[in-house]
């Protein structure tokens, strides 16, 4: 007679031992099998044997199903996100693993793991007040981890697709307006970065970006730059690194004045720049940007009674201002390595009723003002 597959057996009142049919031992070739606990009634013993079966049927491993999540989860970082990842990504990615999911979902089983589970974690998150952005972010990794897992059938599906999540209310950017840039232009004239926050200003490049140019990265005949790295601190010290994405790789046209500023800057000679930097600090090293927004952009910003936006936000800054100038979206798109147009307009937004305003001026005039 042949033996039952699966088995229920009672440990207690409300305790229940699973136990699932998973083959044979290689070498003892005794019957093994997979042991679950469930508390609980009789009926949720029951689905989680007919679920435990319903998928050894469709094909998944339930041997795999023993690793906690915590296991799984330095396998897929290992093996998935940091062959694909910047540093830096595969930094925060588990920072956000360490502090927001493992303490609660890391010792349980990769295979229990449900979407209720998950909905928990983020209701807990919530209360201790963690931000529905920083959820959403951490959302976003751990699908990715599940998604990985059910590709590799350790899983049958992915819980994280079945959880909802928080409404992110839209960050206010911090941007200085145009009277408030011109200012800012008049502060940072003869200042020892003088060059470097103008080309912040003027082509919104991203810190990390404009932070790892070399003077090989500058055209002074053309008045561009490119950017094609970033710099960045790992351990054993100061390394370049890839761009965000493909398109953040880009050529961007400067201001004249700003050519002005690095031609006074240039070292005499030309041909010895080298993979010089651009920018340095003061003993001739790469400049760290929270020393650097510490001791020189907050100072800045104080003395010429700025907002006290981020250095980042100079970024922003010089996208909006393009636009009020009425620069075309997808040009500004391009400058700032932006994946799409529309992701463009979507973060600025804020400007577009201003944009309109302008247009419908325009296109007025154009209709009713008769000709001369």
């Amino acid at each position: 007679m042949a033996r039952k597959v699966g088995q229920i057996v009672r440990r207690g009142s409300s305790t229940w031992l699973v136990r699932v049919y998973t083959g044979r031992d290689s070498e003892t070739n005794r019957r093994t099998y997979l042991n679950q606990t469930i508390h609980g009634g009789l009926r949720e013993a029951q689905a989680h044997l007919n679920k435990m079966l319903g998928e050894r049927d469709r094909g998944r491993k339930l041997d795999s199903s023993k690793q906690t999540l915590d296991q799984y989860l330095n396998r897929w970082l290992e093996l998935c996100a940091k062959p694909r990842l910047r540093a830096k990504s595969l930094k925060d990615y588990e920072g956000l693993l360490r502090r927001y999911v493992r303490p609660g979902l890391g010792p349980k089983t990769l295979a229990s793991i449900s979407a209720f589970d998950i909905q928990m974690l983020y209701g807990d998150l919530l209360v201790r007040r963690l931000s529905a952005r920083s959820i959403r972010y951490t959302h976003a990794v751990l699908r990715s981890a599940l998604k990985q897992a059910a590709r590799w059938n350790l899983i049958l599906s992915n819980p994280a697709d079945a959880v909802d999540l928080p409404r992110q209310d839209r960050r206010q950017i911090g941007v200085l307006n145009v009277e408030q840039a011109r200012t800012f232009v008049k502060a940072i004239s003869g200042h020892l970065y003088h060059s470097l926050f103008a080309l912040a200003l003027t082509t919104g490049v991203r810190p990390s970006e404009y932070l790892g140019l070399t003077w090989n990265d500058l055209d002074l005949d053309r008045g561009t730059v490119r950017v094609s790295h970033t710099l960045e601190w790992r351990k054993g010290g100061w390394q370049f690194a890839e761009t965000k994405r493909a398109r953040s790789r880009r050529l961007i046209k400067l201001q004249a004045w700003v050519v002005a500023l690095f031609r006074k800057q240039a070292p005499k000679e030309m041909e010895a720049r080298g993979d010089l930097l651009l920018f340095r600090a003061r003993r001739g090293g790469p400049i760290r940007e929270s020393r650097f927004v510490q001791d020189h952009f907050k100072p800045l910003l104080k003395s010429a009674e700025l907002p006290a936006i981020r250095l980042y936000d100079l970024r922003h800054t010089a996208a909006t201002i393009s636009l009020i100038a009425g620069v075309s979206p997808k040009v500004i798109s391009e400058q700032l390595g932006h994946a799409s147009v529309a992701f463009t307009l979507d973060v600025y937004s804020h400007v577009l009723p201003h944009m309109q305003d302008a247009a419908a001026e325009k296109v007025q005039a154009l209709l009713l003002e008769a000709p001369e």
